[in-house]
């Protein structure tokens, strides 16, 4: 109970910090998020694990472009396969709350019984990098086997 508690308030921090040395005019738009899903995908289906190592890879420019990161998760159990900070695979994307909103629990449910290959989005609020008041975002997810991967972006 402690370590669930611990890792969704891991994730609210992380959340809210990511990317926060970056300048609004630096990050990403709603193209440059589809794009980066559309990559993720096609790797997906060409080598899960080469494609899960690749999304986790700090370095990979390719998965991880200024405030754009992929993220994957078990649509079985829920728990992060794949995201910008290690620190949170394996912690279930269901207990993440954001604003005291279930925005973890809405990620899974929109993706879960969306048909293979199917992109789906929702909206939520967090702050842009260096900013202390929430922006509106929206998640790009798409469903890929046994996994559901997304990226989000500032609309």
């Amino acid at each position: 109970m402690i370590r669930k508690r611990s890792a969704a308030a891991l994730a609210a921090a992380a959340l809210s910090w990511s990317g926060a040395a970056l300048g609004e005019a630096q990050l990403g738009s709603a193209t440059d998020a589809r794009a980066m899903l559309d990559r993720a995908v096609a790797a997906l289906k060409s080598d899960r694990a080469a494609a899960l190592n690749a999304f986790n890879d700090e370095k990979s420019k390719q998965f991880r472009d200024r405030d754009l990161y992929v993220y994957c998760f078990s649509l079985a159990d829920g728990k992060f396969t794949a995201y910008e900070f290690s620190a949170l695979i394996g912690a279930d994307i269901r207990q993440f709350r954001l604003y005291d909103k279930p925005m973890g629990q809405r990620a899974f449910d929109v993706v879960h019984d969306a048909p293979e290959g199917a992109v789906v989005d929702f909206d939520y609020e967090m702050p842009k990098p260096g900013a202390k008041t929430p922006s509106p975002k929206e998640a790009l997810e798409a469903r890929v086997g046994d996994q559901a991967c997304g990226v989000s972006y500032y609309k």
